[in-house]
């Protein structure tokens, strides 16, 4: 069966983005620049562009979170009507990666026990990307 995985877009700031996941959920992260491509270009490259990063992913066990500096010709619109929910093993799992993924963002809703039995909280990282944090407490 097909699955879906979060794709994010930077604006020159993907492998400091990437390396703090890295940080913050572990896996192995694997990284791409427009230098190492290799690809013959007809128009001259600036200089700033060969260190971007045109894809890159990590992936540790079901989660896989790839990125790149690809901004589009609309440009980078950051919005709210996407979020990233990470549905954690133990709430000491979801309590480690809260604290890392909230350093230097924002803890806009900490970690609480729910009505519905989960512990769930969400934050905004320091790159603008809305986390939500959940672990499924099974009494």
């Amino acid at each position: 069966m097909a699955n879906i995985n979060s794709y994010l877009t930077f604006n020159g700031n993907c492998l400091e983005a990437m390396t703090f996941y890295k940080e913050c959920l572990g896996g192995e992260l694997i990284i791409q620049t427009v230098g190492e491509l290799g690809l013959p270009i007809t128009e001259p490259m600036p200089p700033c562009m060969e260190k971007c990063i045109v894809h890159s992913t990590l992936i540790n066990g079901s989660i896989v979170l790839a990125a790149s500096d690809m901004v589009p010709e609309t440009g980078l619109i950051k919005g709210n009507s996407v979020s990233l929910l990470l549905n954690c093993n133990s709430e000491e799992e979801a309590r480690t990666i809260y604290a890392k993924l909230s350093t230097d963002g924002e803890a806009t809703h900490p970690l609480e026990d729910t009505f519905w039995g989960a512990i769930f909280g969400d934050l905004t990282d320091k790159f603008g990307t809305h986390w939500l944090i959940n672990f499924e407490n099974a009494y």
